[in-house]
């Protein structure tokens, strides 16, 4: 079952692909009532990459579990109309159109306003609403590259992208909070709230250090700094068998613990040897490279140094820490789905669950809503 704290709103996900939907999905998870509004033919993350016998994909079912799903053509004024009266109804609306798309459909801002005054209207696109790129096309990689999310990261030699897409999440997540803090506020002072949200400055938003650093003149190059590769005591490091390690032994006692675990004492005085500690981390990495990963794990598990081994992608379901806490749901069978839950537990309950995704009318959500 959904978390309580939303027991009663009602929202409206508008978005299409994976930020704006997970946003509504996370407010889901938090208790409310979500009905995601799609046109006739169905979001196109639904046929985007390999479908299942449905016709569907598996990341369309994980990312709008426990939705209710209308389809109406909001070109027509029969469907428009129907979203109209969803809307007068609904408390919050997530929508994820480039600005200017729902102005078109005649369903801008002040249209929505005058239908709804309490609304709290989340429009999330890539650039924002205002600003020479508002109407220009991106992807998590483009706003990742402005955003500052990729000049800081990788080798040495080029930066490198993350997967999952960082700021497709992110945003998502920033999404949530500012929909939940609107609401918050209009039980306050009664009014709604139309929030321009930006995928780019989701991760604009986290780079305040690094670009203090710039300013300052005291930025490393990538992959240099202390959490970027640069130090010894804090990276990644592969093993004879092929396997992969973490270590971070940030805090002198921990890499004392470490350096003490693997007969190398004489390593404690060089943790702060000047970065990139390019000698240092060779021998480190060549330490690594001479035993096994169960090797590893059996010397090094028991230490408390900030050691962990990098599980396969196949492996994570089962690791025994994400099993004890039941954050991942696995639904077998010919087609499984591996659905990861909120990481919320209520004084002691289990993560919130979510129901299959189901389809409806707009008549039938009408006639719930009252």
């Amino acid at each position: 079952m959904p978390l309580p704290f939303l027991s009663g709103v009602r929202v409206i996900d508008l978005g299409q692909y994976l930020p704006g939907p997970f946003a509504a999905q996370m407010l889901g998870d938090f208790g409310a009532e979500v009905v995601k509004v799609e046109p006739p033919d169905g979001d196109p993350l639904r046929r985007l990459g390999p479908t299942d016998a449905d016709g569907t994909t598996g990341v369309y079912k994980l990312i709008n579990a426990g939705k209710t799903v209308v389809r109406m053509d909001l070109k027509s004024e029969a469907g428009r109309h129907a979203f109209e009266r969803l809307i007068e109804r609904a408390d919050a609306l997530v929508e994820s159109y480039r600005p200017g798309v729902m102005a078109k459909l005649g369903l801008g801002p002040e249209r929505l306003r005058t239908l709804n005054p309490h609304l709290v209207h989340a429009s999330l696109s890539g650039w924002g609403c205002t600003g020479p790129y508002a109407t220009r096309a991106g992807h998590d990689i483009n706003y990742m590259a402005v955003g500052g999310g990729l000049a800081a990261s990788g080798l040495t030699e080029t930066p490198v992208m993350a997967y999952p897409p960082v700021a497709d999440f992110a945003s998502a997540q920033h999404t949530a909070l500012s929909v939940v803090a609107a609401l918050l506020g209009r039980e306050r002072n009664g009014k709604g709230a139309f929030l321009d949200l930006s995928i780019m400055e989701s991760v604009l938003g986290w780079q305040g250090l690094t670009l203090t650093d710039v300013a300052r003149g005291t930025m490393p190059e990538r992959g240099e700094a202390l959490l970027s590769g640069g130090a010894a005591c804090y990276g990644i490091y592969p093993t004879s068998d092929g396997r992969f390690v973490t270590l971070g032994a940030l805090e002198a006692k921990f890499w004392h613990g470490f350096c003490h675990a693997v007969g190398h004492p004489e390593w404690v005085a060089r943790q702060n040897e000047p970065l990139p500690q390019d000698d240092l981390k060779r021998a480190v990495a060549a330490l690594f490279a001479s035993r096994t990963l169960a090797e590893w794990k059996e010397l090094l598990d028991p230490v408390d140094c900030c050691f962990e081994a990098m599980p396969h992608l196949s492996e994570v379901a089962s690791h025994p820490h994400i099993a004890a806490r039941g954050q991942v749901k696995v639904h077998g069978g010919p087609e499984p789905l591996v659905e990861t839950l909120l990481g919320v537990r209520a004084d002691g309950a289990a993560p919130p669950s979510r129901a299959p995704v189901a389809e409806a009318t707009a008549e039938a959500v009408l006639a719930r809503w009252g």
